[in-house]
């Protein structure tokens, strides 16, 4: 019978020592900064006359649809690491 006094002793330590590290957790991130999104600058060195036609994520990549300044044309941007990943011309 002692045996069960001590277990139900150390669960009920058990349990308010947890409901306390909860209580703590919630608190510390409903208390944290909101974290900010990062911003990328990507130069794509284009000619002069090119306008956005539009942009889509493409996997982990967005897809710029370039217009004016020679052929169309699709330019892939790694966001991670703001470079231009690769492209694609539409005509010649």
């Amino acid at each position: 019978m002692r045996a069960v006094k001590i277990a139900a002793v150390v669960m009920a330590v058990l349990i308010v020592l947890g409901t306390t590290v909860l209580v703590v957790a919630l608190f510390k991130r409903a208390s944290a900064p909101a974290v900010m999104a990062a911003t990328a600058v990507a130069v794509m060195d284009e000619p002069a006359g090119t306008g956005i036609v539009s942009i889509a994520a493409v996997g982990d990549r967005l897809a710029v649809q370039l217009h004016g300044g020679g052929p169309d044309r699709i330019v892939f941007v790694d966001p991670h690491n703001a470079t231009v990943a690769g492209r694609i011309s539409l005509t010649k």
